[in-house]
Parts: structure tokens; C-alpha cells; sequence
């Protein structure tokens, strides 16, 4: 069963109920046809968003639904989901409904592409007409502008959760908390490439986001300084050859 997946969709979650059942059925509509999974990581919810997975699992064959004991982090629970992972190809959308599914079939078919380069490891969304509120598009667009002078990584927008990257590429990225918005640097500084492709951004169902936008800024700037410092750090051998 393993090797016939072609496609893995990670979703982080926590405290989504009301938005998790209906991005699960939403994602499976979508790859209707497909060989896939869909992951949720549900990281330590306080609400009913484990128990209202769980009882998707009989109508959702291709559900499965891991639980972190202690709570770690949108990164983290992004790093689960992959490791649980048995598919070649990830996607990850943000467990708030917010990102579209339909973009996923875009973005995989941009990553496979046969005449894609050699070395395209992930093909990540630029949210287009964002549903967010003006504060927080004022502070996205400081950040991003910020951490993109700094990395120049071509990255217009390091938060958009809809992704789609391969996963042994991923597997190679130095982990820690926060680095889900810094992955086009990451797989840059691993000598991969990466493109971009506007997606569908649309306004949260139900409940509230879990970031505040001082504090979003703040471990922006924090984690910003230590990307760079692995970026200078970092020495590509141009290949290896077996000898």
C-alpha cells in the first residue's frame, strides 16, 4: 500500500474544531481519483478537533490522525506528519481552512512536471487577495519584506501553509521551532530549487488564530537572524560520486 501513494497532505491542528472535519472531507473531494493520504497532526488540541477526526476515520479510509502528547508547535507537527509520511511527495495546508485545497493538484503538477529542473524540490503558494485583517497584512508585509531582503530566498510570502515539496528534500532541512516559514531558505541552503505560484487564500471558518501579530513579528526577527547564520554556515559539495 505504501509504495502505491503518490501524495501525502500534512495538516497541523490545534484547536480547530469546527474547521477540521470539513477541510478533511474538502482534501478528499479534491484528490478524488489519486493515489493519497491525508495526515492530520493534531498538536495537543484543548477543544473536540481529535475526537471530531476521529470519527471521520470509518467515512475517510485515507484519514489517519496522529496526536502529539506534549504541544510542540506548528513546525513540529508539520515534522510528524512527514515522518509518518509514505508517500514521495508532500503537501501541507494550515489545519484553519483558510488555504485551498483545489491548489494542491496545481502546485503537485508544477513540482512533477517533466521538464521541471532536476534539483526543484518544492513548489510553495503566494497567497493572492488575502482574507486577513489590516493589521495583520501590514505586519506580513514588514516581515516578509524583512526576511526576504535578508535570505533572498524570492519569497513573497513565508507564511502561506499551502506546500508542496519532496520529501526526502524536506528530511534534509536542519529542524527547529518556526522553521515551516523559513523552507524556502532552507531548501536553498541545501542546493535544491524552489518555486512559487499564487494560490486561493479565503476567510477562517470558525475559531481564531492562535498568533498575534506582535508575537508573530517578534520570533520572525528572533528566528530570522539564526537562518541567516545557517545559511553563512553552510558549504555544498557540488554532488557526491561514489568512487
Amino acid at each position: 500500500m505504501a509504495e502505491s501513494i503518490e501524495l501525502s497532505v500534512v495538516v497541523p491542528v490545534r484547536d480547530e474544531s469546527g474547521n477540521a472535519a470539513a477541510l478533511a472531507r474538502e482534501i478528499a473531494g479534491v484528490l478524488e481519483g489519486r493515489s493519497f493520504e491525508i495526515i492530520f497532526v493534531d498538536d495537543c488540541s484543548r477543544d473536540d478537533t481529535r475526537a471530531e477526526l476521529a470519527q471521520l476515520k470509518g467515512e475517510l479510509p485515507m484519514l489517519r490522525l496522529l496526536g502529539h502528547r506534549v504541544n510542540s508547535g506548528q513546525s513540529r507537527a508539520v515534522r510528524s506528519g512527514v515522518l509518518a509520511a509514505r508517500a514521495p511527495i508532500i503537501g501541507t495546508l494550515d489545519g484553519d481552512g483558510q488555504n485551498d485545497p483545489a491548489d494542491l493538484p496545481r502546485l503537485v503538477a508544477r513540482l512533477t512536471r517533466p521538464e521541471a529542473a532536476p534539483d526543484l524540490a518544492m513548489v510553495a503558494g503566494k497567497r493572492g487577495k488575502r482574507q486577513d485583517g489590516w493589521s495583520k497584512r501590514w505586519a506580513s508585509k514588514i516581515a516578509n519584506t524583512i526576511r526576504k531582503a535578508a535570505l533572498s530566498d524570492g519569497a513573497d510570502d513565508s507564511g502561506s501553509g499551502v506546500k508542496v515539496f519532496k520529501r526526502e528534500a524536506f528530511l534534509r532541512l536542519p529542524y527547529f521551532d518556526h522553521m515551516h516559514r523559513f523552507m524556502p531558505a532552507l531548501m536553498l541552503r541545501e542546493g535544491y530549487a524552489v518555486e512559487f505560484l499564487e494560490v486561493n487564500h479565503r476567510a477562517r471558518g470558525a475559531g481564531r488564530s492562535k498568533y498575534t501579530n506582535l508575537g508573530r513579528l517578534a520570533a520572525n526577527m528572533t528566528d530570522l537572524f539564526g537562518v541567516m547564520w545557517l545559511r553563512s554556515r553552510a558549504r555544498l559539495p557540488g554532488g557526491t560520486d561514489e568512487l
